[in-house]
């Protein structure tokens, strides 16, 4: 099953794009399982929408590439509130990748 995450983050958007700029330094897409991703800026903080190919490749996602790199960018400071949502994917287009589902 393709899934969908949407996570809240209540923190400065700064936050997301330092750890962003980490990611985009170590993985690469073609090997996680990540199908799409898009951040925004929200009131709170940010919001990020993932959508992953299985829920084997986001646990893995966030256990071997997320997980650490946010840890490394907060560099020991706590890990600010967030809210994980999830939500069965029923389409998805991306014509210039060439991905349907």
């Amino acid at each position: 099953m393709t899934l969908g995450v949407i996570t809240d983050v209540s923190a400065p958007v700064e936050t997301y794009d330092a750890v962003h700029a980490a990611m985009l330094a170590r993985m690469d897409p073609a090997t996680t399982g990540l199908l799409l991703h898009l951040a925004r800026a929200t009131a709170d903080g940010f919001q990020v929408i993932d959508v992953w190919e299985s829920r084997e490749a986001y646990e893995r996602g966030i256990r071997e590439v997320v997980g650490p790199v946010s840890a490394e960018v907060l560099g020991g400071r706590e890990l600010p509130p967030t809210t994980v949502t999830e939500f069965e994917v029923r389409g998805l287009v991306l014509p210039r990748a060439g991905v349907t589902v």
